[in-house]
């Protein structure tokens, strides 16, 4: 469609920013809350304390096994990366998980959907995808292709939930532009893969894993039914405004380890 996205308020990206917190008040508490956990951690705690507290809330197998719930939940708290360092990879890695997975397209779920659906998509896609990664360890393990210490491996952060939510905005594309950013969706966490055993490393695999999620939840009926239900009064409200725009909008307005680790 040619019309504007009703994401986007006309104006220009001054007045979306200014709307953010109205359309999206859910994920910018989201966002302060990691950015103070990330200051936290970095800059108040002690180095062997910073260690300490994100150990515990790392969810590799042995805590998983020990406390699955604080593991889980704590972990998406804080955020693996960097936002000074802007010429590393990690840099990337924060900016697409972070930036457009939490900031743009979670905002996107949140304004489209609401904030249940919201939550659910980010943190199931998270919990599914860390769960289904611990089985494929587990397995690899026992194969002798991931080395014994993988078991405690620093496992944390939100770039499974934001790999599945990346996923879903993909409705939020263009119709000519979803095919392209569904296969980049994909297909960047492969690229800085560790492929020395028979398997990429268990980062790369969740971030896949997570993907695949999100683009199966495009599938289901109802899913796509409440896109309807919630589009269509702001479309025809903003002079034939229709859901094929609202991508280009949702970025404008919010705007692994390399596959090593995750954000």
């Amino acid at each position: 469609m040619n019309s504007q996205s009703p994401w986007r308020p006309s104006g220009g990206v001054l007045r979306a920013v200014r709307a953010y917190p109205r359309r999206a008040p859910l994920t910018l508490a989201y966002v302060c809350l990691l950015l103070v956990g990330h200051v936290w951690v970095e800059q108040w705690l002690s180095v062997d304390r910073a260690a300490d507290v994100l150990g515990h809330l790392s969810t590799n197998l042995d805590n998983l096994r020990d406390h699955p719930v604080s593991a889980l939940l704590g972990s998406v708290l804080f955020f693996d990366g960097t936002l000074t360092d802007v010429a590393s990879t990690d840099f990337v890695g924060t900016f697409i998980t972070l930036g457009l997975g939490v900031c743009c397209f979670l905002a996107w779920v949140e304004h489209r959907w609401g904030k249940r659906r919201a939550i659910a998509v980010f943190l199931g896609g998270h919990v599914v995808a860390t769960l289904l990664t611990a089985a494929v360890i587990v397995v690899a393990l026992r194969q002798g292709w991931y080395p014994a210490e993988v078991r405690q491996s620093l496992d944390y952060g939100v770039s499974y939930g934001a790999q599945t939510v990346l996923a879903v905005g993909t409705l939020a594309l263009p119709r000519r532009g979803r095919l392209p950013w569904a296969v980049f969706v994909l297909a960047w966490p492969l690229g800085g893969a560790d492929w020395s055993a028979p398997l990429p490393d268990f980062t790369t695999i969740g971030h896949v894993v997570a993907a695949v999620l999100g683009f199966g939840l495009l599938a289901v009926p109802a899913f796509r039914r409440q896109r309807v239900r919630a589009i269509t009064p702001l479309s025809t409200a903003t002079s034939g405004a229709g859901p094929d725009r609202g991508a280009a909008g949702a970025v404008e307005g919010g705007s692994s380890e390399g596959a090593a680790r995750r954000r």
